[in-house]
């Protein structure tokens, strides 16, 4: 007895005497504090509201549509799908299988012998008890696995949605163009056909009506390029939502509503601002992983230890008379222990450091690159707010000027050179305000889309 004993502890002496060591922690990389100012001079609201917060319905429309359609977050979807299901597998390894065996078979032996029945019904179970870890740590791995495609699925839909909201910006800000273009153009033909006039009555020279026209083929060539432009905006609009186009230019031809600049609630310190992004916590979820993977590596340069037994019941059927039998077994507990196999798995273990070397490696480049997206979308608010009053300021001046030289030009006191300069310049103007408001919401949509959307890993 007292040798069966040992025996059977002898797993459990192995287990405590080589239990695979875990791979080293990995160091924390976040900068201290941002060296670019925080964009809290206005009201702060929730980041994972913030798009929804404009005041522009048809942005959010544009938004749920576009996430409704995106082939990104179905994929991340699936991903999960597949993730959680390696979990329950993985899971499932670590306890007891339990089948169900059914036979029945007849036979006939040399005379005088009768015919004999035998049926027999049982159940059958195996074990392989996970004495070193290998089995928890795979398990451990797919649960990482779990929570880094939750994360990327997050990080899908903020994806989306800043692509969404940068084209709807961009379709806004061309329309906008579109109208000043238009407008220039109107302005530029009127002064065409007037010096047309003039150069009939012999009050003007054929050179300057030829400038005249000139601008006015310049002002419309240009009008037809954005409104070009415009298309195929719209087309990139369509193919994102999967809206239809009638729908999507109803709800684009209406005025734009009146955008609610809300600043985003940014922490002072880059970890918890990182804590935010999905994509950063997919990477250190994609380090416990690959450390996981490790220990289970290591664990199968191990002894494997298995157990089996079984209990059913049996009929023997001769002659006439039926024998019932109830038997049941415990055991064999097999040990197997690897002693040679060409090198495989002290590689798979070599693999598997690597494959923690890169991640780690991964991770700490994701983190550094989510603190550049971070610095230059608050560089990017600031220098827009930095230069919106001068923007304001000489868009003023300018049309000031150009009604002025205006004037001077009807009272024969300006020539249409001076005029055509002074356009240009009011033309300039305006499309710098269209492009700096532009400008502007990108860097927004930037802020949203560096900080995370207001995800956090409480949400997986």
């Amino acid at each position: 007895m007292n040798r069966r004993l040992v025996y059977l502890g002898l797993p459990i002496l192995l287990a405590a005497c080589a239990t695979p060591p875990a791979p080293p922690e990995m160091s924390t990389v976040a900068p201290q504090q941002w060296h670019a100012p925080l964009p809290h001079a206005g009201s702060v609201t929730d980041l994972s509201q913030w798009w929804k917060l404009q005041g522009d319905p048809v942005l959010a429309r544009v938004i749920e549509a576009a996430q409704g359609a995106s082939p990104s977050i179905s994929a991340a979807r699936a991903r999960i799908e597949e993730a959680r299901a390696a979990r329950v597998t993985t899971g499932g390894a670590l306890l007891p299988t339990l089948d169900i065996a059914a036979s029945v078979s007849r036979s006939s032996g040399q005379p005088p012998l009768p015919m004999s029945t035998t049926a027999q019904a049982g159940f059958q179970s195996s074990w392989e008890l996970d004495v070193f870890g290998g089995g928890r740590a795979s398990r451990d791995a797919a649960q990482s696995r779990l929570e880094g495609a939750a994360a990327g699925w997050h990080d899908a839909r903020v994806s989306v949605a800043a692509e969404a909201a940068n084209l709807y910006y961009a379709q806004r800000a061309c329309d906008r163009l579109l109208a000043i273009a238009l407008s220039d153009a109107a302005s530029r033909g009127e002064t065409s056909r007037l010096a047309e006039l003039s150069r009939q009555a012999g009050f003007m020279a054929p050179a300057v009506a030829a400038l005249a026209r000139a601008s006015a083929a310049e002002a419309s060539a240009r009008a037809t390029q954005q409104r070009a432009q415009c298309e195929a905006g719209i087309k990139a609009l369509v193919a994102l939502t999967a809206l239809p186009e009638p729908e999507l230019r109803q709800a684009l031809a209406a005025p734009e509503a009146q955008s609610t600049e809300a600043a985003l609630e940014i922490a002072s310190l880059p970890a918890q601002v990182l804590s935010q992004r999905p994509d950063v916590f997919a990477a250190e979820r994609a380090v416990a992983t690959a450390a996981s993977e490790t220990t289970a590596a290591r664990a199968q340069r191990l002894p494997r230890i298995a157990l089996t037994g079984s209990i059913g019941r049996a009929n023997f059927h001769a002659a006439g008379t039926d024998t019932e039998l109830t038997t049941w077994a415990i055991g064999p507990l097999s040990l197997s222990l690897p002693v040679f196999d060409a090198g495989r798995r002290a590689a798979n273990v070599d693999a598997a450091d690597a494959r923690y070397e890169e991640a780690v490696a991964a991770y700490r480049a994701r983190v550094r690159q989510a603190v550049r997206e971070v610095e230059e979308a608050l560089v990017s608010l600031q220098s827009t707010a930095a230069r919106g009053s001068d923007v304001r300021t000489a868009l003023e001046g300018y049309r000031a000027s150009f009604d002025a030289t205006e004037a001077r030009y009807k009272g024969g006191l300006a020539s249409l050179v001076e005029l055509e300069e002074a356009r240009r310049n009011r033309l300039a103007a305006e499309n710098a305000l269209v492009t700096l408001d532009r400008e502007r919401r990108s860097a927004w949509v930037a802020l949203y889309r560096a900080a995370g959307g207001g995800w956090s890993s409480e949400q997986r």
